[in-house]
């Protein structure tokens, strides 16, 4: 993908016709005056609504001016003729920049929003500040390999024949299809690979906020999006650590915060996407998976604050 991802990009930003987004969900946290963040969620089928819930207003708190938004066709952002590809989702960023009358931006890009927040910011790097990637994918092959090679370990030495043969039908799965991404997931979750190890006070009560509010209960789901996504996309399953050194290079400050227990990356890719931020621009917390904001949030709220801060 090194050699024709800048091409694909210049040109499905210059040969599509993309109309402007519609009915986006969005919403502002804090005081507009102050540094602007825009939280992008995972994905594709997901949404804002469990950062919303847990950590917007709270890091708003905090002296910044917090946007969140569901990407079309994913989320509360309901389109039924959203395409759901990464042009798509860069018009509806440019629009809610516009929107909020901003003119320059820190990318908060979580899980397969980081994917999102990553090529945004090569099309468009005149508008982003900072990007700082939180659980964020990177090298997807590479995670899709290192979920099933340690799934199996760990279900070979269980003697778990049904987890056993099922990792054996994914491998024979097209790894550019809709299907390969889901079903390795699915392994991952039965793992619990997103799950933090040990729950805290602090978790607990984080976890349980979200789940008695209205953010839960608006927790939608478009189950068409990955299809959607896999049908429209030509750029999927991408390495875009060549992307990320060629950010870095042209002046966007990069940072990235990773949970010590995140299944889905290998120490081995951690290390090299270390290389590529710089040491001082990469952390890590412990006790900690995927959702860094609620897992460890004060702490991932610290963080934020000091990368913001550079």
């Amino acid at each position: 993908m090194k050699f024709s991802l800048t091409f694909l990009l210049l040109f499905l930003l210059v040969g599509s016709n993309i109309s402007t987004a519609q009915n986006l969900y969005s919403k502002a946290y804090g005081n507009m005056d102050n540094p602007a963040i825009v939280y992008i969620h995972g994905g594709p089928r997901g949404n804002a609504t469990l950062f919303e819930g847990t950590t917007a207003q709270t890091l708003a708190q905090k002296g910044y001016y917090v946007i969140v938004y569901d990407r079309r066709g994913e989320g509360r952002s309901v389109d039924q003729d959203a395409k759901v590809t990464f042009n798509e989702a860069f018009s509806d960023l440019n629009n809610l920049i516009k929107q909020y009358n901003l003119t320059k931006v820190s990318l908060l890009g979580h899980s397969f929003g980081g994917i999102v927040s990553t090529l945004y910011t090569q099309a468009f790097p005149e508008k982003v500040e900072r990007l700082m990637l939180i659980g964020a994918l990177f090298s997807q092959q590479e995670s899709y390999d290192h979920i099933l090679s340690t799934t199996l370990k760990m279900a070979t030495e269980k003697k778990d024949t049904a987890t056993i043969k099922k990792i054996a039908q994914i491998k024979t799965l097209d790894r550019q299809g809709a299907a390969y991404r889901k079903q390795t997931y699915e392994v991952a979750s039965l793992f619990r690979f997103f799950t933090m190890p040990t729950a805290t006070e602090e978790s607990e009560k984080v976890n349980k906020r979200y789940e008695t509010s209205g953010f839960s209960k608006s927790n939608i789901r478009n189950d068409n999006a990955p299809l959607l996504f896999y049908k429209n996309e030509s750029l999927v399953n991408i390495d875009t650590k060549p992307v990320l050194k060629k950010i870095k290079s042209a002046g966007v400050k990069l940072s990235a915060v990773y949970g010590l227990q995140d299944g889905i990356f290998s120490a081995k890719q951690l290390s090299e996407l270390k290389a590529i931020t710089g040491a001082a621009n990469f952390f890590t917390i412990d006790n900690c998976s995927h959702y860094p904001f609620v897992d460890q949030q004060s702490r991932f709220v610290e963080i934020v604050t000091t990368i913001m801060n550079k």
